[in-house]
């Protein structure tokens, strides 16, 4: 079965190219079955280099991914000079190098510059949200005018929170409140695509495409450590040609 991922719908320069992966096309079994990319989920490890060798055939990578430790931080680091680092974001302006962010039901973001010179990929849980990941790499790019994709995510109708969350959110800005409904005494279902266009507009990031899946709800589609708990991870990608 060959894989399956998304090729993003956005209008990025024609060097750039982007993709996120499906959870179809692998050789894991049981809760990581079957395109599980993560090495840290406890996938047999032979498993997931297949899986990572099959993804780069079929997406025609030209470099292995650059792949992150991701701790729900606001670092970014640039891709050219890395390798594994604790980090949540990564960018680049080199040719063929491959930024990648795995999740299961965090945000996944992908930024290109409109003149093609610089591309980042970031993972972005509603920690990492608040925590300004997303400003982070919008800076470290440098790029006028940068174009967002918001990739493979959990709904909002299946991202419940406690009033915490929101509160946390709230303290920074009331203009967070259309993200998230009430459904409780103190819980709230919350729209992570909602609260990262804001972000990504605080940010200066106008044009914002994506954000159309939920992974809790399609689960032939993606992994979702929210409804699953032991399970694989995606990956979003994306590299100048």
């Amino acid at each position: 079965m060959p894989i399956h991922w998304i090729e993003p719908d956005w209008p990025a320069p024609p060097n750039i190219r982007a993709a996120s992966s499906m959870r179809g096309g692998g050789v894991s079994n049981g809760p990581y079955a079957s395109l599980n990319l993560g090495t840290h989920v406890g996938d047999a490890p032979g498993s997931v280099a297949e899986n990572r060798a099959r993804l780069t055939v079929s997406l025609g990578l030209p470099s292995e991914p650059v792949w992150l430790e991701q701790v729900h931080g606001d670092r970014t680091v640039q891709a050219d000079f890395a390798s594994n680092p604790q980090a949540d974001a990564a960018w680049t302006s080199a040719h063929g190098v491959v930024c990648a962010v795995m999740t299961a039901d965090c945000l996944p973001v992908l930024l290109c510059g409109q003149d093609g010179a610089a591309v980042a990929a970031v993972h972005a849980g509603w920690r990492g949200l608040l925590g300004g990941i997303i400003q982070s790499a919008v800076a470290a790019m440098g790029a006028r005018d940068p174009l967002a994709w918001l990739g493979p995510a959990i709904g909002p109708e299946a991202f419940e929170v406690g009033g915490d969350v929101r509160e946390a959110f709230m303290n920074q800005s009331a203009g967070y409140a259309p993200a998230f409904r009430q459904t409780g005494e103190k819980t709230w279902l919350a729209d992570i695509y909602h609260l990262g266009r804001i972000v990504l507009h605080q940010a200066g990031v106008t044009g914002v495409y994506g954000g159309n899946w939920c992974t809790f709800t399609q689960p032939d589609d993606f992994f979702s450590y929210r409804r699953d708990r032991d399970t694989g991870r995606m990956a979003s990608l994306i590299w100048r040609e």
